[in-house]
């Protein structure tokens, strides 16, 4: 026999203030088990089903599917004699709802920016930036460009290396992205796309020691960042000795002036106009200066001091 302070299906959604429809489903999805069943068939719950319920109606008024609220309710208190695992799983599922939501945020802030662009744009250029964005997701994904600096690197780079060029030579996406920064990362898009295996292998560097050479540009770089971020011009001095012998070490020769010269001449003709495009778009998505400026900051340092001796 049933105890007599059950409520039935019509008291606990009155109660509750959702339809007797939404507790029939959420009875079924077995969200919200049933004491048992009257004479006639009818569903009975026990009074604290209403907490349940209304549990249920709060995290479905914040959008959180129907799996994640069975794992909060499963560790409901009450349930386990603790609270911890309750408060554990809830913790748990607004943190991916709240990774969700922000990925949505992302695709529909970049989804603006584009509808911008096109907006903008004279009658005789939309069906071409309806081309270049129309090949990237929404939000896009930074892969094609890793893809190309990947298979661009030398084949014997340590792994560790080769992540850490990625992630410096990737331009990550803008929080808050403009019509410019679309139309920037589109073309970017673009022009890594079109480089095929064969392209990359063709202007792959291939020093005797690519690791030497990798290694001490990073340094280089990282030591020409301040005069880049303070606007003055290239000039000698530690950044650019770090710079021609990680050259120098990498093709296992001596910093010497004569070898200086012989780099300030490679790097004189070595600049390729596809690489000088991308770090020119990049630089519109990069809020700091990318690797391409200090290595062109470099160079320029490098050609200033040979043009003085």
């Amino acid at each position: 026999m049933l105890p007599h302070n059950l409520l039935t299906i019509g008291e606990l959604a009155e109660r509750a203030r959702v339809s007797v429809k939404a507790v029939r489903f959420y009875s079924e999805q077995g969200l919200l088990p049933e004491a048992g069943r009257s004479g006639g068939g009818h569903r009975r719950y026990v009074p604290q089903a209403l907490e349940r319920l209304r549990l249920i109606r709060s995290l479905r008024a914040l959008d959180v599917p129907l799996p994640e609220i069975a794992r909060v309710v499963e560790k409901e208190t009450g349930e386990d004699g603790d609270g911890d695992g309750f408060d554990d799983g809830l913790e748990a599922v607004v943190a991916r709802q709240l990774d969700s939501l922000g990925a949505e945020l992302a695709a529909l802030r970049w989804r603006e920016a584009a509808l911008r662009l096109l907006h903008e744009a004279g009658a005789a250029e939309r069906a071409e930036l309806l081309r270049l964005v129309g090949a990237l997701g929404t939000p896009p994904s930074t892969e094609t460009l890793a893809r190309y600096w990947r298979g661009l690197l030398p084949v014997r780079l340590p792994a560790r290396l080769v992540a850490a060029i990625v992630e410096a030579a990737v331009p990550p996406l803008p929080e808050q992205p403009s019509p410019a920064h679309v139309l920037a990362f589109a073309r970017l898009h673009e022009l890594t796309a079109a480089m095929n295996d064969a392209c990359l292998a063709e202007h792959r560097p291939s020093p005797p020691r690519p690791d030497m050479l990798y290694d001490g540009l990073r340094e280089a770089y990282d030591l020409a960042a301040p005069a880049l971020l303070a606007g003055r011009g290239p000039a000698p001095g530690e950044a650019l000795d770090c710079f021609v012998t990680a050259h120098a070490r990498a093709n296992d020769r001596r910093d010497t002036l004569d070898y200086r010269r012989e780099l300030g001449r490679h790097l004189a003709v070595g600049d390729h106009p596809a690489m000088r495009r991308y770090w020119a778009l990049a630089g519109e998505l990069t809020p700091g200066p990318t690797l391409g400026a200090a290595n062109t900051w470099l160079s320029s340092a490098l050609a200033a001091q040979l043009a003085a001796n």
